[in-house]
């Protein structure tokens, strides 16, 4: 059984939850997300709290993991439906830059031509010099948007080209010089 189900989650003010059937609806400043809630968990609002149990004898052997799944699920609708989510991307790289053009993301990353990203309707992206601002409400879609962009030019060892998260710590590797150097 998870162990944060033991745990409420505050409502914060000017959020409201609404649990319908095998949903809860999860609307604030931001937007309005849903949270699936599957069989064998409960969801309950008490004043100005959230409460998410496993039903008791409930017919799934993993009710328990579930409902701790869904606590977290409702924790992060939540806070992107009030504060909302972003990730920042950084590019390294001589010559490598980004661009926006209408709702779509183009990339110069040393390939013979550019990468052109289509984006999902619930992501903003916004480009400033080689810094990538991803923001949204669903935590999910922000951080796979994000995965996908760092996936097209990850960064190498040697020099540190390539795109990555702001504050990602890159081991880097002793190129041939320094390397023969030190052996003999």
């Amino acid at each position: 059984m998870s162990r944060l189900i033991k745990k409420s989650l505050p409502i914060p003010q000017g959020t409201t939850l609404t649990p319908s059937a095998g949903f809860l609806a999860v609307k604030g400043a931001k937007g309005e997300l849903k949270v699936p809630v599957p069989q064998g968990v409960e969801v309950k609002i008490e004043g100005t709290e959230l409460w998410v149990t496993s039903v008791a004898g409930a017919a799934s052997a993993n009710a328990g993991a579930l409902a701790g799944t869904t606590w977290a699920l409702a924790k992060n609708a939540i806070e992107g439906a009030t504060n909302g989510f972003e990730k920042i991307l950084e590019i390294e790289g001589v010559g490598y830059r980004a661009q926006m053009e209408g709702k779509t993301l183009v990339l110069f990353l040393g390939y013979a031509q550019p990468v052109k990203l289509s984006l999902d309707p619930g992501v903003a992206v916004a480009v400033e010099k080689n810094i990538i601002k991803i923001a949204g409400i669903d935590k999910d879609l922000v951080g796979r948007v994000a995965a996908e962009i760092r996936a097209l030019k990850k960064p190498e060892p040697y020099k540190g080209k390539g795109i990555h998260y702001r504050g990602e710590v890159i081991r880097r590797k002793v190129g041939k010089k320094a390397g023969a150097g030190a052996a003999a």
